[in-house]
């Protein structure tokens, strides 16, 4: 692209290869990249809330995804628009930094597009509607401060934590899923939510183990999420150990080993090799008789130096072949082979061991304790898994999921993710907002009643601030097979009536629209980071007002 000016000084653009581009200006390209918006946050708007439907997702090589979580559906999709781009990063950024939100963050935002469509057909310069969008969202964050609710929590009082790790798994298509659970817990009324509520306590159980309550810090890597074919979700357990997908590499080694001291090693189990190219003659049975006792002689001094500093269990990153296997096994030494580097770093952290690259270096000092390391199959199958439990430093802790299918394995997985972030963020910032919408109502009615405040034009775009908000509650109130706008004026009235932030969309039909009543938590940060993001992406798409693409074939 390059500027020229004609004889009158008159200043206009010559295209390189112009007639393979397509452009777009003004009006035309802020319309165009509204819809492109709109288009994305539509497909996102029926899978918001409890009773949100699945989106089914094909890979190019044939892996079938099925989710309804907003982040995974808008990572899978194949967009090829630089607006729907945009998007798709909205939804990546509210996962990475809070965790939760990703489906509602995207709503709100093609919800502000479309209410920023209207004022531009109006004659509105986008500049001052992306004005009054920055002046209504700081309203809206600072309402829903004051609106927040702080509560205590410590080991004895973990309700509240649950209760809100409930609300961001309602929406998740594995406890929709579940016909049928153990009936101890007696918290709920129906099975379904029982088993959230297990899943719930399995979440917070595992940030609480792994989080700092006196720095308010909280390391997720810490927290290994594993997964296995078979069984019932229900039977879903949070393991205060490590749990690796190895066995003992030998059948006739022990399965269970008490009060193990385990070695650590990334160096393998064999003679050293030279690092340049060599080669070794043998012409007669006496130096092949050395050669080998010396190699037996290798694998001797390896596996003495373990027994010498007392190790009861060898964990080590490589291989070993079948001479040190057996020497292992005779020597009453059990090992376990190719484990990963991340799982030899999280049981080196659990067991308070430390890695040993080279036998030399190997001292009681730097083998780590577990109080009970076993190997436990599962069905029918040969699968053996390894668990490494009791240990000395309980901080990395592992959920081991159960369930019928991988998909279900898979998305339940996403769904716990969502669950210790939501667990992590609580024990960062304890404040919560009330969620069905609730938070959403009460925002818009501060943004509309502030907009008098504005005697511009600006007022215009923070009224409409006001309506985009109202969007997240009617497409829950939608989702759910309830009258939108009747639904949605009914609550709104009554919150302005009673002055009570509270009240919501009773998506699960309970009969109350209390949200303080049903439970119904959302932190404050994950909301108010939906407020921001929306608000960031809306106007970096209404300041673009020139398009210049390659022309479709």
């Amino acid at each position: 692209m390059a500027l020229a000016f004609d004889e009158f000084g008159r200043p206009f653009i010559i295209l390189k290869e112009q007639e393979q581009k397509t452009r777009l200006r003004g009006l035309d390209a802020q319309k165009a990249n509204i819809s492109a918006g709109k288009a994305v946050a539509r497909i996102l708007r029926t899978s918001l809330g409890p009773k949100g439907m699945d989106k089914i997702l094909q890979s190019p090589d044939g892996d079938v995804t099925i989710t309804n979580d907003g982040a995974t559906i808008l990572e899978q999709m194949d967009v090829d628009n630089q607006i729907a781009k945009l998007m798709v990063e909205l939804s990546r950024s509210q996962d990475y930094e809070i965790g939760d939100g990703t489906t509602g963050v995207v709503v709100l935002a093609g919800a502000l597009l479309e209410q920023a469509e209207r004022l531009l057909e109006r004659g509105i310069h986008p500049i001052r509607v992306a004005e009054g969008y920055e002046s209504a969202s700081r309203i809206a964050v600072e309402h829903l401060e004051r609106v927040a609710h702080k509560f205590e929590f410590g080991p004895s009082n973990l309700e509240p934590l649950v209760q809100t790790c409930m609300t961001t798994l309602s929406s998740k298509m594995c406890v929709q899923l579940i016909p049928f659970c153990d009936t101890s817990w007696n918290h709920e009324p129906n099975a379904v939510n029982r088993c959230k509520r297990s899943l719930a306590e399995i979440a917070v159980k595992a940030v609480l183990s792994v989080a700092d309550l006196e720095r308010k810090d909280v390391n997720l890597d810490l927290i290994k999420v594993e997964g296995k074919v078979g069984g019932k979700l229900e039977d879903t357990e949070l393991i205060y150990g490590i749990l690796v997908d190895k066995d003992m590499s030998h059948p006739q080694m022990p399965k269970q080993i008490e009060n193990a001291k385990i070695a650590i090693l990334t160096c393998p189990f064999e003679p050293p090799k030279p690092k340049t190219k060599h080669k070794v003659d043998i012409d007669t049975v006496e130096k092949f008789q050395t050669l080998r006792k010396q190699e037996q002689q290798y694998f001797d001094d390896m596996v003495q130096k373990c027994k010498d500093v007392g190790a009861t269990l060898v964990i080590c990153q490589w291989g070993f072949d079948d001479e040190a296997n057996h020497l292992l096994m005779h020597r009453n030494l059990p090992a376990v082979r190719w484990v990963g580097g991340v799982e030899l770093e999280l049981i080196a952290i659990a067991t308070g061991g430390r890695i040993v690259p080279r036998f030399q270096e190997l001292t009681p000092e730097k083998l780590g304790k577990a109080g009970l390391v076993r190997e436990k199959s599962f069905g029918t199958t040969k699968d053996r898994m390894l668990y490494i439990e009791h240990c000395a430093n309980s901080r990395a802790v592992t959920i081991f999921i159960r369930g019928g299918n991988k998909m279900i394995i898979e998305e339940t997985k996403r769904s716990l993710h969502d669950a210790l972030c939501v667990a992590r963020n609580l024990i960062c910032n304890n404040s919560i907002v009330y969620g069905g919408g609730s938070a959403e109502i009460s925002s818009s009615i501060a943004v509309e009643a502030a907009a008098d405040r504005y005697p511009g034009v600006e007022q215009y775009a923070i009224r409409a601030f006001a309506d985009a908000l109202d969007s997240v509650p009617m497409a829950l109130a939608e989702n759910s097979g309830l009258q939108p706008i009747e639904t949605l004026s009914a609550v709104k009235s009554l919150q302005i009536k009673e002055n009570n932030p509270h009240l919501g969309i009773d998506c699960n039909d309970i009969g109350t629209n209390d949200m303080r009543e049903q439970n119904v938590f959302e932190t404050l940060t994950g909301k108010q980071q939906q407020i921001l993001l929306a608000t960031q992406v809306v106007k970096m798409i209404l300041k673009i007002d020139d398009v210049i693409s390659p022309s479709a074939y």
